[in-house]
Order: C-alpha cells, then structure tokens, then sequence
C-alpha cells in the first residue's frame, strides 16, 4: 500500500473532553473552512438541498455539506462537475463538502431492497422479498441504474476516481453495508471485504486537497464490530466512519447502535475524528456525542419537513395533525430562526395540508437551524461540564413526543 500524505490544510483539533462521558469539541480544518464538532452535516444528495434552500446554508450557519457520490456517479454527472473544477464551482457552495463512497446506496440496491430494510431495522422486515437489484463480490458491486436501468459496476477504484473528480474535502472508503438481518456469517465475509477494499481505496487514492476516511462495518455483531474496527486503526485513514446497519425491531436496533459505540470507538485513533453515517435523530445524536462521535450527516430535517413534521424543543411536531391549523405564535418558542419570527404555526400547518411547496420550504429551514442550534446547544454544554443535564433533557422531549 503506498503512503498517504495528509495536506497541511487539514487538521482535526480536540478542544474540549467531559469530565462525565466520551464527549469532546473539536476543530476540524479544512481548505474550505473550519467545522466547530460535535456538528450535524445537512444531506445535499444531489448537490441541493430537497425542499430546502441551498443558498441559505451559509445565512442559517452549517459549516458543511454532504453530497452523493452514487447518483452523481449514475448520471454520469460527475464528469461536468470536475470540467466545471469540482462541487464548489459547480454548485456554489463556500463551505466544506463531504461525498459518501456510494456504499450505502448500492446495499439499499441490494440486500436493503430484498428485504425492506435500512440502517435500523423494522418488526416488518422478514416479511419482505424483493428480488435485489446488485450483485455484490469480492471485486465490486454490479448494479441496475436507477435512472436508466443501465447497469453499472462500483469498485472502491471508481469511488476514488469519481470522488476526486467531485473534489470534495473529505470522503470515504468504499465499503460493503451489510443488511441488519445478514447472518453472521455473511456479515464476516462483508467485514473481510470492506477491510480489502479500504486497503483498495488507499492504493487508489491520491490525496489531491482531499482526506480520506475508513468505515467500520460488521452489522449489530460486537465481534465482528470490534474485529473491524481494529482492522482500519492501523491503516493511514485520516478519521473513521461508522456506518452499516444494527439489528432488531427498531427499538432494540437503537440500543443495538449505541453498545456498537461503545465498543468500537475507544479502539479507533482518540486524536482523529469519527463520523457516525447516515444518523441525525436528535435523542440518538446525543447518545452518541455521550460516546464520543464527533459527526453527524442525515437527511432527516428536510426529509421530516416534506412529510409535515417539525424539530421543536418539545419533540417532534406533527402539523397535519388539524389542532396546529388553529395555533397561534411561533413553532416553538426557543427557536430564533426566520420561520419561528415571521410566521404563525397555524400558517405553516396550512401550507402543509395544501401540498403548497412554500410551506416545506418554511419547514424545512425551520429543521435546519433548529438541529444547528442543538448542536450549539451540545458543544456548549459540553464546555461548561453540564452535558449530561442536556441530555436527559433532550431525551425525555423526545420520548414524550413520540409516546
């Protein structure tokens, strides 16, 4: 494996550890500017934000983006993207960009669409049976495009290929998601292949003003969590992701993702950051700040707005429900945000039961800032040492919410 050589430009400083858990703040330099961590990172899959307001991320004060390698790989996007000098000339964007590998994606193809299922599994799950749509290997993954039905292979090669290409700051070894109801004898085999192709990803990459990060893999196994996580320490990755899928009902799948973290993260590098994939709901961001993970990325805020629910501090708000059509005053009262200022619920709710598009756009800002300023909230609790008070709290708005 050839050396990699990480650029001067990039760095990832601790500034802060909780005396009561693994949290910590960080600095995470980049030649697109600097992201304040624990931070969430808003999903722009194709380069835009779905509902939201692309030219707004700056104004509402994200400090990053996540973009999509696979669809812009399917496409063929990709190539006008690098003739115009990458995802910040191509889509105007000011701060630091991260593409997945397109992993995840080639799974929901494969073993995620056969069986109904995606990083947290559901009580419906086995009744499903779908014949998949790619054909995973030692090799790579054959698949099916989306948009044509043309079919395409993905090897860690091309990730590297197409995600130097895209110029992002920071991207991810190729890597193979297990399914959350893989045996797991499947799922060592899975280990053992993402472990070759980060190795793969490597050789391939050329470290041309970007970082590359390694992905843990190994489905809800403690073992085979364990088995790959210490695999990729060793290996000249700059941070890691976590990233797969964790077993049982839904319930039990987030307490299955929690014993994950705490076993995998105290064998990954202290001093290098760790990204847990694909995973943005506000009570499982702080069970992992709690653990020690450092990013976020998901598109849940933008998502949730375009089904009409909104993030307040008093948990999750559904406003098809016909009460919020007569609610006067803001969202929620503790947020700031334009929405919350200008607006009145009762406004929004309508908007929403219209179909009218303004009102996820209202909405989908609303999300936006509202998880920007709890990851405020966590950086600051965790600096004056009452993290675990924010916590409970967010916790308890939560389950009352959802109860």
């Amino acid at each position: 494996m050839k050396n990699v050589f990480i650029v001067n430009q990039f760095n990832f400083k601790i500034t802060k550890k909780s005396k009561k858990s693994a949290a910590r703040t960080g600095l995470f330099s980049t030649p697109h500017g600097k992201i304040r961590t624990p931070a969430f990172v808003p999903v722009a899959t194709k380069g835009a934000l779905k509902g939201g307001d692309h030219s707004r991320i700056n104004q509402i004060g994200f400090e990053m983006l996540m973009m999509n390698t696979f669809h812009l790989f399917c496409n063929e996007r990709y190539k006008e993207i690098a003739r115009f000098g990458g995802l910040h000339k191509f889509t105007g964007t000011e701060v630091p960009i991260m593409t997945d590998s397109g992993g995840f994606q080639v799974f929901s193809l494969g073993s995620g669409w056969q069986q109904g299922v995606g990083k947290l599994a559901n009580t419906d799950s086995s009744k499903r049976n779908f014949k998949k749509r790619a054909k995973v290997d030692d090799n790579g993954v054959v698949f099916r495009s989306p948009i044509n039905g043309k079919v395409l292979k993905m090897t860690p090669e091309i990730s590297m290929k197409v995600q130097e290409k895209l110029g992002a700051d920071i991207i991810f070894a190729f890597d193979e998601c297990s399914s959350p109801l893989d045996t797991e004898d499947y799922t060592k085999k899975s280990v053992e292949r993402t472990y070759n192709w980060a190795q793969r990803s490597l050789n391939a990459f050329n470290g041309n003003n970007q970082v590359i990060l390694g992905v843990v893999q190994g489905g809800p196994y403690i073992e085979l969590r364990r088995e790959s996580a210490q695999s990729l320490v060793d290996l000249p990755f700059f941070g890691f992701g976590i990233g797969g899928s964790f077993g049982g009902s839904y319930g039990d799948s987030k307490k299955s993702m929690y014993r994950v973290l705490e076993e995998v993260i105290p064998i990954l590098s202290q001093s290098k950051p760790r990204h847990l994939l694909g995973i943005g709901e506000p009570d499982d961001i702080v069970e992992a700040v709690s653990r020690g993970v450092d990013l976020f990325d998901c598109v849940i805020p933008v998502r949730w707005a375009r089904h009409g629910v909104a993030m307040t501090s008093s948990g999750r708000v559904n406003l098809r429900q016909n009460k919020f059509l007569k609610k006067s005053g803001p969202l929620d009262k503790r947020c700031s945000c334009r929405v919350c200022s200008d607006y009145q619920t009762a406004y929004v709710a309508h908007l929403i039961r219209e179909r009218e598009l303004y009102g996820i756009y209202l909405l989908a800002e609303h999300n936006l800032f509202w998880i920007l300023s709890l990851m405020r909230e966590i950086r600051k609790s965790i600096r004056q040492g009452n993290f675990p008070n924010l916590k409970r709290k967010i916790l308890n708005d939560w389950k009352r919410s959802e109860d």
